[in-house]
């Protein structure tokens, strides 16, 4: 059984290289909360899971050991395939950073490394996952009003089991190879990308319908993904913005999905939206808003710190999301702002993942 081991270029500092890190992952997940609980059902196994975003790719990846030493994580990883549920482990060098190389390795074996890109794969490789059963697939991603390719991952179901279990995501508009995760080939392929419409799809991975959304193209079965924008009436949380603690200033990895809303906004002139703030529990504490720098994505030395309610920090969190979109050029008058402070919880605030309570709303009012 071959695995995948992620590389990428070695960091130097100062004339120095940055050793390796090497981490055996066995999730990737769009949605945090996804991966949150992930982690924590992981847990019950014995394994000590930990949730990381990438903001680059907009993916939560949970891995279960960061490690200097490669043979090790390869090893953890190719019993985990062979020996557990998680038969989809695989491992990244350096997961925290960019420009990621997958480097085939033929487990426990002392064999040549081949450098391919990540997510491309050598005529070998191809014919291997091919003779295993898999097949290529493209998860073609468009926006129905702009016909634009939109950059996204869809995930994969479990259409056998109630409330089908997510197993593996892939990376959209590019051919891969898709294996196959249950006998009868039943599945349920998601794509849920902020700004527009989630949409699922019912495929039969032994037997795909050439109907109206998949087709075979040149050998690839291709599964287009029509995204339509939010309509009215609609309200989506911003699973990817999160904040500095008791600050309505928003972690650095929040832009991605904020400028996500932004290009939402532009595109969508008509659009008028209600921001609804959130906040786990209703306790009084301090609250840390932005300066006269305008650092949105970083606190500062002229932060100002004041005291107030749970109800005051949900209401700067979203405004704090309206001053930026003001900021670039959106107007104010098609934003309302909406504070909850801790009365609309997704958990009860002790539960392991009340993080999610912390949370930004998008309603639309007016498309």
């Amino acid at each position: 059984m071959a695995i995948l081991l992620m590389i990428v270029s070695s960091s130097f500092s100062q004339g120095q290289r940055i050793p390796d890190k090497f981490y055996v992952v066995i999730g990737a997940f769009a949605n945090p909360r996804n991966a949150a609980e992930y982690t924590e059902r992981v847990k019950r196994d014995n394994l000590d899971a930990k949730s990381r975003l990438i903001p680059e790719r907009k993916l939560n990846y949970v891995y279960i050991l960061e490690t200097a030493e490669r043979e090790k994580a390869i090893e953890l990883a190719v019993k985990l395939q062979a020996e557990s549920t998680y038969s989809g482990t695989w491992v990244y060098s350096n997961l925290l950073t960019d420009s990621l190389k997958a480097v085939k390795i033929e487990p426990l074996k002392d064999v040549k490394n081949e450098l391919v890109q990540e997510d491309g794969l050598t005529s070998d490789e191809k014919t291997n996952m091919l003779a295993d059963g898999s097949k290529p697939f493209i998860f073609k991603i468009r926006a129905i009003d702009t016909g634009k390719e939109v950059a996204a991952d869809v995930d994969i179901y479990d259409a056998d089991i109630i409330k089908g279990r997510k197993l593996v995501s892939y990376r959209g508009n590019d051919v891969v190879n898709v294996k196959p995760i249950n006998k009868s080939g039943n599945l349920v392929v998601a794509c849920d990308v902020f700004g527009f419409q989630k949409v699922q799809l019912p495929i039969n991975f032994n037997d795909p319908k050439f109907e109206d959304a998949v087709s075979l193209n040149d050998g690839n079965v291709v599964v287009n993904f029509d995204l339509v924008r939010l309509k009215k009436g609609d309200k989506v949380i911003m699973y990817n913005v999160y904040f500095f603690n008791h600050a309505a200033i928003m972690r650095p990895e929040s832009r991605y999905e904020v400028n996500d809303l932004l290009e939402m906004l532009r595109e969508k002139p008509s659009y008028k939206i209600r921001i609804h703030g959130h906040t786990n529990g209703n306790d009084n504490g301090m609250i840390i808003t932005i300066g006269d720098s305008k650092d949105y994505y970083a606190l500062s030395k002229d932060n100002k710190e004041g005291k107030g309610s749970a109800m005051k920090l949900s209401e700067e969190r979203a405004r704090i999301i309206q001053s930026y979109l003001v900021s670039n050029g959106i107007d104010i008058n098609r934003m309302e702002l909406k504070a909850w402070g801790g009365k609309k919880p997704i958990y009860d605030k002790d539960h392991s993942l009340a993080q999610a309570n912390v949370r930004v709303e998008i309603e639309i009012l007016e498309d």
